[in-house]
């Protein structure tokens, strides 16, 4: 029996995802384009869906084998998790295909000697053997690693910590970012083209598509709209260039928020940096820049000594992190990170805002955000910095809200930007903004 195209290819997927530092999306991104839309779906599913309940769907396969996840090959327990994973979650997929298959992608692994195993760990699983509620705290519980968990809890509090572990299970739609045309227009447009989109609760003009695929309608061929996370764009808000003036994104890959940017600033000059040369050539920077906006792209190390010989009245410092902040869109993260990470990143990132502050001209403002949760990588990097540097201060609250009065609700008591998946339904993101003193 031949294995599908989906399931072969949320295998290899998941084999790489496992066995190296890329993303799944990014994988997705790229699979063989002759590839059906049903297969690309399915095996989006299936990758997605392995991820977030890794750890529920491992605790199954310990129940049901009387082994450990460690006593398999990692061929073998990728296969059981997708196999696991359909038969409890994916009701429509007849259990005696999904058995038949994994057994055949586990001869085709070259483990035939796992198949009896793999065969008789399968035929007992059923839809009961786990819980599908994420609402539920044993499924909580189970998604995300426990010392997760407890810093979470610890930070927190337990009911936030709950909510945030649910949140990490769940599948957030794409957000839409207008980059041009009548946006107004735009949500009948793509209703005329499959695609149903509403409103963004936060970001002006944003678009949360609820079903379709927009990569596939004329405005997303044209340009006119670009997939930006809605917190995301936040953030890239709270530069605020003037027209004219020169920016500097020191962490600028994969460009969203650099355009964005640009489209704030019309006209002037911007330098847009990143540390791996790949990633700065994968930017479609032409095609998403304005024509009057001056810009070059420069590979570099934020954390080490700039070469900049002119100052700067724009920086964003969009760090490296952890990313605990987008477990719903990036859930390979939550197996990935060990405590010690945190620490280490979190010196990464004082090193960069120290360099890019010396960036800054009199009366500049420097955005730094990341995408975490975690205290550490957020206001304890600001305090430290700039415990030292007293030319530098940081907007308070009351500044904020009068030049951003419809984020107020984003400012907490000392002028941090704090956007929660619990509380406001977006990925997690932390933001300052500092000025330096005239």
């Amino acid at each position: 029996m031949p294995v599908s195209p989906a399931r072969r290819l949320a295998y290899h997927v998941l084999r790489r995802v496992e066995s190296s530092a890329e993303f799944a999306a990014d994988l997705l991104r790229n699979a063989p384009e002759n590839l059906s839309e049903s297969d690309r779906h399915l095996a989006t599913e299936l990758v997605f869906g392995v991820l977030r309940r890794r750890a529920q769907l491992d605790d199954v396969v310990a129940r049901l084998s009387g082994r450990a996840t460690g006593y398999f090959d990692p061929e073998v327990i990728t296969i059981l998790r997708l196999a696991v994973h359909q038969i409890c979650f994916l009701e429509r997929i007849p259990k005696s295909a999904v058995v038949n298959e994994a057994v055949e992608m586990t001869k085709a692994a070259r483990k035939r000697s796992a198949a009896g195993l793999v065969n008789a760990v399968l035929r007992k699983c059923d839809p009961a053997a786990i819980d599908r509620e994420s609402n539920s705290e044993r499924a909580a519980a189970l998604a995300i690693p426990e010392w997760l968990r407890g810093r979470w809890e610890r930070n927190y509090g337990p009911d936030a910590a709950f909510q945030l572990a649910r949140w990490s299970l769940s599948t957030p739609a794409p957000v839409l970012r207008v980059v041009d045309g009548d946006s107004a227009r735009l949500p009948d447009e793509l209703a005329a083209a499959g695609i149903a989109t509403h409103p963004a609760s936060y970001a002006p003009g944003a678009l949360i598509v609820s079903s379709g695929n927009v990569t596939k309608s004329d405005a997303w061929r044209a340009g006119r709209v670009v997939i930006q996370e809605e917190a995301s764009q936040l953030v890239g808000l709270l530069v605020r260039p003037h027209r004219g003036q020169r920016v500097l994104d020191l962490c600028a890959a994969p460009g969203m928020k650099s355009a964005e940017i640009a489209a704030d600033l019309q006209e002037g000059v911007m330098i847009l940096c990143d540390r791996s040369e790949r990633r700065l050539k994968s930017m479609n920077l032409a095609r998403l820049l304005p024509g009057a906006v001056r810009w070059s792209a420069v590979q570099l190390d934020a954390a080490s000594p700039l070469p900049f010989g002119v100052g700067f009245d724009r920086v964003l410092l969009d760090a490296p992190c952890s990313g605990t902040g987008t477990l719903g869109r990036n859930p390979e993260i939550k197996w990935r990170l060990k405590p010690e990470d945190i620490a280490r990143l979190a010196a990464a990132q004082a090193q960069m805002l120290r360099n890019g502050l010396e960036t800054l001209v009199p009366k500049g403002r420097l955005v730094y955000a990341t995408c975490s949760l975690e205290p550490e990588e957020s206001e304890q990097v600001i305090e430290s910095v700039l415990a030292r540097r007293h030319e530098f201060e940081m907007l308070p609250r009351a500044r904020s809200v009068e030049e951003w009065p419809h984020l107020s609700q984003f400012f907490d008591e000392r002028g941090y930007f704090r956007a929660r998946p619990d509380l406001h339904g977006t990925d997690g993101f932390f933001a300052a903004v500092i000025e330096r003193s005239g």
